[in-house]
């Protein structure tokens, strides 16, 4: 599933999680932090897979073989 659409069912899926964590939070005196704590973290997460996932789909330096000989297009 190595396309543009990982990045929007991974989006769909952290919004529902986030949203699950919003209503089922633990009822008290720390209800905020709960429901802060596990938002944040799914978000984080997502942030951090959407990056790296993005850094390989579509990466900044091409890798060159550096062991061919003269004149091969693509050696030095």
């Amino acid at each position: 599933m190595a396309n543009g659409w990982s990045l929007l069912v991974g989006f769909v899926v952290i919004v529902a999680l986030s949203a699950a964590a919003y209503f089922f939070s633990p009822k008290g005196e720390n209800q905020t932090i709960w429901r802060s704590t596990l938002i944040l973290s799914f978000a984080s997460c997502y942030i951090m897979w959407a990056i790296t996932f993005l850094a390989q789909w579509h990466p900044l330096i091409e890798p060159k073989m550096s062991k061919l000989r003269p004149g091969y297009p693509g050696g030095s």
